[in-house]
Order: C-alpha cells, then structure tokens, then sequence
C-alpha cells in the first residue's frame, strides 16, 4: 500500500505542480507588473499616488464579484477548460494596458479612466484562478498533502518575484516602435499568459480517472482515498452550498485572508517605489525587490513542511503573521536601507507562509460543491483587501509626504489576522480522523 502511494503521489506531483507553478507564475506576474510599470507610468500618464492605489486596487473589486461564478462554472465545465479561458482572456487584457494614451485618445476618456477600466476587466478575467487550481488540487491530492503541495505551487509567488522583478526593472529599459519601457513590460509579459494558457487545453487533466498517465491501479488508489475522506468528513459535517457562504467559519477565514492580503498587496505594490526611493537605478530596482521573495519561498516550504508534520495549522499561520507584522511595522520607523531591506524580508517570510498553512483550514470542514464555492468565497472575499491596503497606501502617502502611516496600518491587519486564526473554531482531530492519518509516514 505505501508502495502505490509513493508511486501515485510522487506522479501526480511531477506531472502537476511544475505545471501549476507555471501558470500562476505568468498569473502573479501579470498582477503586479504595474508595481514596475508604475516607475515610469504615473509620469507619463499624470497619476497621482492615490490615483495608482486605486487603480492597482479596482482589479480586487472585480475579482471579488466574479470568484465565486467562476469556480461554480470551473466545477461545471471542468478545470482545463475554465482555466484556459480565464489565462488567455486575462493575457490579452493585461497586454491592452501598454496602450493606455491610444485607447484614451480615440475614446475621449481620461488616462485615469482607461487605466481604471482596464484594472476592472484584468480582475473579471482574472477571477476564479487560484481557488479554481486550490479545488483542482483537492481532486487528485489527499489531506494530508495539502499543506506540502499548496505550498510548493505558492512557491510561483516568490519565484515571479525573484525572476521577475529584475526582468520587469530591466523592461523599463526597453523602447522602440513609438513605444516605451513601461509599454513594452505590459506587452512582453502579456505574452506568456495566452501561451501557458493554450497549453492548459493540451496538457491538464480534469480528473484522475481520466489520467492516461496513470495505471489503472493506481486511479482506483487514488480515487478510493479521496472517496473515502470525503465520506468521512460528511458523515461528521455536510455543508450545503447556501450553508458554506453563511458560514460562520467561512466568514471569520474570509478575515484571516482579509488581513494577509492588505498586508501583502499593500506592500507588493509599492514596494518598487520604496526601493527606488534609495536612490537607485531601475534595474537595481528589479534585483533589489527580489530580495525579500527569496527568503519568503525558502520560509514557505520549510513552515508548510512543518505543518503538515505536526498537523496543525493555526498555531503556525497566527506566527507567520504576527512576522509580517513585526517586518512591515518596523520598517516604517527606520530610513537605512539595509535594515529596511532585513526587515522587509523578515516580514516576507511570514506573508509567503501564511497561504499554504491556511487554505487546509477550511478545506478539513467542505466538500464537493460547498467547498468550491467556500473556497472561492474566502478567497474573493479576502481579497478585498487587495483594493484595500494599495488605495491606503498611496492616500496615507500623498497625506504624509511618507509611507509610515501606511506600513502601521498594514502590520495593523496582521496582527487582527493573527488573532482571528487563532479563534477559529474548527476541530483539529476530525482532520487527522478522516483517513488522513492512515496516510501519513
């Protein structure tokens, strides 16, 4: 039995994660280039700090009312397809925004109003990704998995920072056909999203008993395990899909990823600006913002290996937080860069833990339909906070001359999270009781 395990699990993995990573890779990349952009952007477009928050921030709005349709369509149509349409469409928007003056001159609306527009229908497209992938992972992987193989996907995080963040500085660089850096970073990295996204229809699968890369044996492993989970947790608890939007544990993981997000995006997009505010060129700008990505990828893996060890997830995710809040919080009181820098880095480490340490939580108390709905309701709403952090940032900044005030605020919202997580009420021993332990070495 542990034999076909080793060999299914390690099949699965090889043939999805490296794949998946992929995918959201050119997903993250294409949702914070106009941190980059923005270098040379708000002075080519006459934006304002407040005005780039709240465009950086719309494309949040969109994606929350979206999320949910989405993934009930993903569930109906089935992950490959969905995926697909959501890459490629998300692609050709992302790669609109490179031509921002021309749509503004030949339609008579503002700079400002373009980029709004566009921000909106990047998070439309956008919506239902990530938490259409996370319930895309529960079908072919077991419980006791999740924490590791979430957390090995959320690695494209980090990895579309290190590689790029120096890229898209380096972009900035680039001119030619009437066109400039901050034009051609939108086009180039546009690019890739419709590609992967036509390789989505080639290469996944929607369902392991679908899998002609996997032996009969080895599906009927597979599917019997997750059958038997399933079984197991609706005989404890069944949430129906009106149940698992109401819910009060949805409602309260909703907040959790409220607060991580206003912290992580808060920062995210801004933080080109504050580096460039050192004194430095756009291309150390790039390698400078990557930084921090590295230790958060390493710190990633190393606390979700942990926490699937230990099977506990609270405990670990309210530490990750209560980290990004100490990094975030200091770093607005100190002015040397190096220790800006450390802090920063300290702090990422906690917001790039959090992710895979979570998403377990209320996938131990949904199944089928509910859980992708509740999934996707904790995810769009969470991301709220996405519109949130960015537009405080960039108002706090033009109000204080500074982003101190903004930095307190986004520690403020770890620190809630951190304290919400650990209230939650959700039985550690009915996870580990469901058959999950049986699969554990």
């Amino acid at each position: 039995m542990e034999d076909i395990e080793k060999r299914v699990i390690g099949k699965v993995m090889r043939r999805l994660i490296p794949f998946l990573i992929l995918c959201y890779f050119v997903a993250y990349l294409d949702r914070v280039n106009v941190s980059f952009a923005k270098l040379h952007m708000d002075q080519a477009l006459g934006f304002s700090e407040a005005a780039f928050g709240l465009g950086a921030g719309l494309f949040f709005i969109a994606y929350f009312l979206f999320e949910v349709p989405s993934n009930i369509f993903l569930e109906r149509v089935g992950a490959r397809l969905w995926i697909a349409r959501i890459m490629i469409s998300w692609g050709i928007v992302s790669g609109a925004f490179a031509f921002i003056p021309s749509i503004a001159g030949a339609t008579g609306v503002s700079n400002e109003g373009v980029f709004y527009t566009l921000r909106l229908l990047l998070g439309a497209c956008e919506a239902g990704f990530f938490p259409g992938i996370i319930f895309y992972l529960t079908l072919w992987f077991p419980a006791v998995y999740r924490a590791r193989v979430i957390s090995f996907f959320m690695l494209a995080i980090p990895i579309s920072s290190i590689v790029g963040a120096p890229i898209s500085g380096m972009l900035l660089n680039v001119s030619g056909l009437g066109l400039e850096g901050w034009q051609w970073l939108f086009i180039l990295e546009a690019l890739p999203s419709v590609l992967v996204g036509l390789g989505v229809l080639i290469y996944l699968t929607d369902f392991p008993r679908q899998a002609r890369w996997l032996h009969t044996d080895e599906i009927a492993w597979l599917e019997n395990v997750q059958a038997t989970e399933k079984r197991n947790k609706e005989k404890v608890e069944h949430l129906s899909l009106f149940q698992a939007l109401t819910d009060t544990r949805i409602l309260l993981c909703a907040l959790v990823y409220f607060c991580l997000n206003a912290a992580s995006y808060g920062v995210a997009f801004f933080l080109p600006t504050i580096i460039k505010n050192f004194g430095v060129s756009d291309t150390q700008t790039g390698l400078l913002a990557a930084l921090p990505f590295v230790f958060g990828g390493i710190g990633m893996v190393l606390l979700g290996r942990h926490s699937d060890r230990t099977m506990e997830r609270k405990g670990h995710v309210a530490v990750a937080l209560l980290m990004a809040a100490i990094g975030i919080g200091l770093s607005g009181f100190v002015s040397n860069p190096i220790i800006v820098m450390a802090l920063l880095c300290f702090a990422q480490i906690g917001v790039s833990s959090v992710p895979a340490m979570f998403w377990p939580l209320p996938a131990s108390f949904l199944t089928g339909a509910s859980a992708a709905a509740g999934i996707a309701a904790i995810n769009s709403l969470g991301n709220l906070s996405g519109f949130a952090g960015p537009f405080a940032m960039g108002y706090l900044k033009d109000l204080t001359g500074n982003f101190t005030v903004g930095l307190l605020l986004l520690a403020g919202c770890a620190v809630i999270g951190a304290a919400v997580v650990v209230s939650l009420r959700i039985d550690a021993k009915r996870e580990q009781s469901s058959g999950e332990v049986a699969l554990a070495h």
